[in-house]
């Protein structure tokens, strides 16, 4: 089982490091490649996964993560991602109870450091990987190969593919995936820890135990159940010592009979066994609590799976896997998002790409051939299982057993880079023992490779730090991606700049013509600028296009108010509500049509189940209560300010308007009480100084109704009727004054 020292390893350009300092090495390294992300901002998709996920704050019951996906939706929800992940989502609470909210460097800081407990653990995968699996008589395992180990763990700890998971805090579910599969590789390998020198023994405790943390791997990501095909590999060639490509002439020609009774001795059958059982458990469990039906994804997700000839869709998917490959070797270009025209699709033999999918599979068919064919033991097993690392992980994301909901993602990499590294390093070793004359350059060409690792991630983590500076690095990789220019786009309107956000709007619609998201904010902003035909153009065709658009029905809704349609607008706010049960803006603006119509009864009823499905919706409160003032029903007003206050205590606008209805019915002291409280958290309101000053030229106490009213013309010159109220109140002082002795 176990090898002889590495023959190769001597040869590797690096210091031989006792195996704490080779992991304080590679901890130190991976902290300075990402430590300048520990301040960035949430940005991207961590706005669904954390900043608006419910399951994250104390007041949503625990139980919640165990029946809601990644996201916070329900599992059973037709629009759920079905990505069951509840120990991430557990970490992200935990960081939101110790941070005391959403502050999200510590967020990044667990990140950062769990990328760097990983990269140091690898130390130990890629020995036993390299080495084979040995143990000294203190049952601390033994290291035959700590050059190549540690040099395959720079590479890891420094890859520049890793500033997805690492940088943007949704990565938690890779970094914990990896770290939960490398704990149930290492138990497993603690399986065969024995006491005496028989072969044929092993701990059945271990294996159960590695199943368990397979499963915690799964619970955190779905790529976590892998590890179960390396940690069978890992068997097959290092603990039975199977010769793959020798077994494999014994059966295909059927020479020299397979002598079953010795794997049988070794265990291996009940082991694969266990395994087998444990894997087929996870994967029925993962089927019932996904609901028994896979997620949905539409073209613009996967536009190659959706491909109707079958040979362009594996042409295609072969393409993938080949860029995938070259963001391992050569990670310059990186997109945070590489759907929507990013990667145009090839529909033809003809097509130049053609030449990517061949080179791919030259060079994979020229590593296995090396790794089943090679006279080198050592190497064969190297090679092999560094494949195994690189392939077995990636095979979730490989559309061949199921659909996946991207085109390429950087973070489904993180796994499959460990693969890489342990190749990249062998073929350093390698190198060295061939051409011995060449090992300076080969040592200065590894140290200038891990300085330009280091130095990309850096920058790389650094444009992870802002949403703004995310989304514009990605202008250059990815010109023809839709969704970029639409995320461009949308950051600028959020920070105020509707000017410059309308042209990237306006080129998303361009290189994607049916994006229904980015005609739903152009004629957001539209709307906002009066440019109201276009806008109803827009979203008319956004509608058509995506008929169950509830948001885009109803800011259509908005703008035919706006345009004095009222009963396309009606229409288009109960299409809304139709696709959108529970839609409380959309009952709030449906009220504000009402009102407008002077249909006071319905726009009262809009109001209030705006109020019931979002009892803290101040705008539709308010709006019954100034309603009910204008129309007469004072005790009824109030009723509902005062509910309104229970509920909102601290909201100004709605203190102003029932300290308005409380001075009509004149309770002088309640309202006065309500206008100053408003005027405590709002100081600035000319309109409350105005009616309050009102309020006491009511009440007699014309001074201090004076004195409101210069407050509320300092603030305000041109509000309506405060200077003639003023005026009325001076002319009257003044007749005061002279009949005053």
């Amino acid at each position: 089982m176990a090898l002889s020292e590495v023959h190769w390893d001597h040869q590797i350009p690096l210091p031989k490091l006792a195996p704490v300092q080779a992991k304080a090495t590679v901890a130190l390294l991976a902290l300075l490649c990402f430590i300048n992300s520990y301040d960035g901002e949430f940005v991207f998709d961590d706005s669904e996964a954390i900043v608006n996920n419910k399951d994250l704050k104390p007041t949503t019951p625990l139980n919640n993560i165990w029946s809601n996906d990644f996201w916070g939706s329900n599992l059973s929800s037709n629009s759920s991602h079905k990505s069951y992940r509840p120990l991430t989502v557990l970490t992200f609470r935990l960081n939101y109870l110790l941070a005391g909210g959403l502050h999200p460097v510590g967020f990044h800081v667990l990140n950062i450091i769990l990328h760097a407990v990983i990269s140091s653990l690898m130390i130990d995968v890629f020995a036993i990987l390299i080495g084979g699996l040995a143990y000294d008589e203190e049952g601390r395992m033994l290291n035959h190969a700590p050059k190549t180990s540690l040099l395959a763990a720079l590479f890891f700890a420094a890859h520049p593919v890793h500033t997805e998971s690492v940088a943007g805090i949704v990565g938690r579910a890779d970094l914990l995936c990896a770290l939960f599969f490398q704990l149930s590789f290492l138990t497993y390998c603690k399986a065969f820890n024995r006491g005496s020198d028989r072969d044929d023994r092993f701990s059945i405790q271990w294996v159960v135990v590695s199943l368990l943390l397979c499963a915690a791997a799964m619970l955190c990501k779905e790529q976590g159940i892998t590890v179960l095909g390396v940690n069978a590999a890992f068997d097959v060639l290092l603990i039975c010592n199977v010769n793959v490509y020798e077994l494999s002439q014994r059966l295909l020609l059927r020479k020299n009979p397979l002598d079953v009774s010795e794997i049988l001795r070794t265990g291996l059958l009940t082991r694969l066994a266990l395994m087998g059982l444990g894997g087929l458990s996870m994967l029925y469990a993962r089927w019932r609590i996904m609901g028994t039906g896979p997620p949905a994804f539409t073209e613009v997700d996967n536009p190659a799976s959706f491909a109707e000839n079958i040979f362009l869709r594996i042409v295609n998917y072969n393409y993938y896997y080949s860029l995938n490959a070259w963001l391992l070797l050569c990670p310059w270009w990186l997109c945070f998002d590489w759907s929507m025209g990013c990667v145009p699709l090839i529909k033809s033999a003809t097509d130049w790409r053609m030449v990517w999918l061949l080179l791919l599979w030259c060079v994979l068919i020229g590593l296995i051939s090396q790794a089943l064919c090679s006279p080198d033991s050592q190497r064969r097993r190297t090679m092999t299982l560094g494949l195994v690392l690189l392939v077995v992980p990636f095979l979730p994301a490989c559309n061949v057993f199921f659909r996946v909901g991207f085109v390429i993602a950087e973070r489904v990499l993180y796994l499959s880079s460990a693969g890489y590294c342990l190749l990249l390093a062998y073929s350093l070793g390698h190198c060295c023992c061939r051409w011995p004359k060449y090992r300076k350059l080969l040592r200065a060409s590894v140290l200038a490779l891990l300085c330009v690792y280091v130095a990309r991630c850096a920058l790389r983590s650094h444009q992870w730090r802002s949403e703004k500076s995310l989304f514009a690095s990605a202008l250059s990789v990815c010109p023809l991606n839709a969704k970029v220019h639409y995320n461009v786009g949308k950051n600028l309107a959020d920070r105020g700049n509707t000017t410059a956000a309308i042209g990237y709007y306006r080129e998303a619609v361009r290189l994607h013509p049916t994006y229904v998201h980015a005609m739903n904010n152009l004629g957001n902003i539209l709307k906002e600028r009066n440019e109201l035909i276009e806008a109803e153009q827009l979203l008319s065709k956004a509608v058509s296009i995506q008929s169950d658009f509830a948001a885009a029905w109803m800011n259509l809704g908005i703008v035919q108010n706006s345009l004095q349609k009222f009963e396309e607008a009606e229409q288009s706010y109960w299409n809304a509500i139709h696709y959108r049960k529970k839609y409380p803006d959309c009952y709030y603006n449906l009220g504000r049509l009402y009102a407008d119509q002077n249909r006071h009864v319905d726009a009262l009823n809009a109001w209030r189940n705006a109020t019931v499905l979002k009892p803290d919706h101040s705008l539709a409160w308010n709006n019954m209560v100034i309603l009910l003032d204008n129309t007469g029903n004072l005790g009824q007003a109030e009723l509902i300010g005062r509910e309104a206050l229970r509920l909102l205590p601290n909201d100004h606008t709605i203190m102003f308007s029932l300290a308005n209805v409380l001075g009509k019915l004149q309770k002088y002291k309640e309202s006065e009480g309500f206008f100053l409280h408003s005027l405590r958290i709002n100081p600035n309101a000319a309109s409350c100084h105005g009616n309050l000053a009102v309020l006491y030229h009511r009440w007699g106490k014309l001074e201090l109704a004076k004195k409101h009213y210069e407050l509320s013309l300092k603030l305000d010159p041109e509000a309506p009727g405060t200077r003639d109220n003023y005026n009325m109140l001076r002319r009257k002082l003044d007749q005061l004054k002279r009949h005053t002795p």
